[in-house]
């Protein structure tokens, strides 16, 4: 993909360089969407042979539509095929710019965290009322992810429950990710993982099939860049940090 498509640079006036890109393919405009998703296949396929187009959507801009052809990818195509535009989209209404590109990840990766089963992660529940989930991508090495859990008995009073999934940063096979699935593997999965952000060592024990692969494949396909990766139930993205209260705040709790 890197070839044809060199720059991932959000570009700010999407909107109106759409416009102007859907002259040219103004002519197909009205066609059925199935005539456009063949026309940009052939097209991108001529050029690009091998391309795989995960998906192709209409947009709020006739003429212009969403190209998938990988994760978080963001291309806008005309209808022809003949030209397309690599950056975010935005809606600007009265006293209001929405960025529609973002708001489209978030489905997407609510979608994707929803589909974990609990089974496969290591969860820490609030004793009284559950108000959130927040999905948490951790690395077991990294100083901002035990920061995180050192904040955990305080989230929890406040109605959060806190999903962890595994995302050693260093790749599969590293220290990291053995030591993350050996708190996976644990008898006792939640006191394994709190010794080790309190940087206490547990035995090494990486069962075959644990989840943490996947996980981790699962993180890199919803365009996370590092750890921890806070993920709302609504799909947003919070990249790092955030103490109780600030995240409680964006969460939308009193």
């Amino acid at each position: 993909m890197k070839t044809l498509f060199p720059s991932k640079r959000i570009i700010a006036r999407v909107a109106a360089a759409a416009l102007t890109l859907g002259v040219a393919g103004g002519a197909w405009a009205e066609e059925g969407l199935d005539k456009v998703k063949e026309t940009i296949g052939k097209a991108w396929q001529a050029a690009k042979p091998g391309i795989v187009i995960n998906s192709i959507e209409k947009t709020e801009i006739p003429g212009i539509y969403k190209v998938s052809v990988g994760p978080s990818s963001n291309i806008y195509s005309t209808a022809d095929g003949a030209n397309f535009i690599v950056g975010d989209l935005f809606r600007v209404q009265p006293n209001k710019i929405t960025n529609v590109s973002e708001e489209a990840r978030n489905g997407d990766r609510a979608k994707a965290v929803a589909s974990v089963e609990d089974k496969d992660m290591i969860i820490f529940s609030p004793k009284g009322e559950k108000k959130a989930r927040m999905y948490v991508f951790t690395d077991v090495d990294c100083y901002y992810c035990q920061k995180l859990h050192h904040n955990m008995a305080k989230m929890n009073e406040m109605g959060i429950e806190v999903a962890y999934l595994g995302y050693p940063r260093a790749g599969i096979g590293s220290g990291s990710y053995k030591k993350v699935a050996s708190a996976w593997c644990a008898k006792d999965k939640n006191d394994a993982l709190t010794k080790l952000k309190n940087r206490q060592e547990i035995p090494e024990n990486v069962c075959e099939g644990n989840p943490i692969p996947d996980q981790y494949n699962l993180g890199r396909q919803i365009g996370l860049s590092g750890t921890p990766a806070l993920v709302l139930e609504d799909g947003e993205l919070i990249a790092g940090f955030l103490e109780p209260e600030a995240l409680a705040q964006r969460i939308g709790l009193k």
